[in-house]
């Protein structure tokens, strides 16, 4: 994925060359699953934006603040917002990290003279992708085909914390072929949660597994999540179950990069 350093200003929002638009890759994004960087990418620049990809942009911080060490959340807050300063906006693949962008910094840096206030001007320009494409750029048609039968999991970051419900819904009932069936308890956690996995796998994989329940039961050959986080610990345990069912982030779909492997399943040689 290519960056071009940004040339614009802040207070321009909008102009003939598209809204100028920062995209936060993440890292799971970038270290396991580059397509969805691509795919928005896509799908953003279809919606008439210029995207850039800030090359110095890292880690959110999300794991640091999670395991309380908040020393280094602070220090790679700091660096992420002077990375993504004098962008109009700043749009992210993950309700998680857009999460940590949009709430929590401001609290992190709720004391700090110099930071807090960079913080809190970072936290108002940051959208998830869908929402982004639905609510600012006023998109739902991407012209995408997929014909099949699918069922979409909130994420707890997206759904509590940046308010995202009908977006991604608005969005795949524009994809021609698409039936999209909600499985119960649509909102409940699939067991992810970050570091929470690693330090309570017992409790994670009980919650996976009853997720892995509602999906089964919806009858649907695919799952569709806007977190990679969600998608690869669901991943997993459908694997692990011997389950067909594929798994994407929403805007490969959406973007109709659907020609490569599902997430989790190995590469055709």
């Amino acid at each position: 994925m290519t960056s071009q350093p940004h040339q614009g200003s802040a207070s321009v929002q909008g102009s003939e060359r598209g809204r100028e638009v920062a995209l936060f890759v993440t890292c799971l994004v970038d270290l396991f699953r580059p397509s969805i960087g691509f795919a928005a990418v896509k799908l953003l620049e279809e919606a008439g934006c210029r995207v850039t990809v800030p090359p110095s942009q890292t880690c959110c911080g999300q794991p640091a603040y999670n395991s309380g060490d908040r020393a280094s959340a602070i220090a790679i807050a700091q660096q992420t917002i002077a990375a993504l300063e004098g962008y109009p906006f700043i749009v992210a693949p993950s309700g998680s990290c857009a999460g940590m962008l949009k709430h929590h910094y401001p609290e992190l840096l709720a004391t700090d003279r110099q930071w807090g206030p960079r913080a809190q001007s970072l936290a108002d320009r940051v959208f998830e992708l869908t929402q982004f494409l639905t609510e600012i750029c006023g998109r739902k048609d991407f012209g995408a085909r997929l014909s099949g039968n699918c069922t979409y999991h909130d994420s707890c970051s997206s759904l509590r914390e940046m308010k995202v419900k009908q977006a991604p819904r608005d969005l795949l009932g524009a994809v021609d072929g698409l039936k999209l069936t909600e499985m119960e308890e649509t909102d409940a956690c699939c067991g992810f949660g970050g570091t929470f996995c690693l330090k309570f796998p017992e409790v994670s994989n009980s919650m996976a597994a009853r997720k892995i329940e509602t999906i089964t039961a919806t009858g649907a050959g695919l799952l569709l999540a806007g977190d990679l986080g969600c998608l690869m610990n669901l991943a997993g345990k459908l694997k692990r179950d011997g389950s067909k069912v594929e798994v994407r982030h929403v805007a490969e779909v959406l973007a109709g990069m659907n020609d490569q492997p599902a997430i989790g399943e190995e590469k055709s040689r």
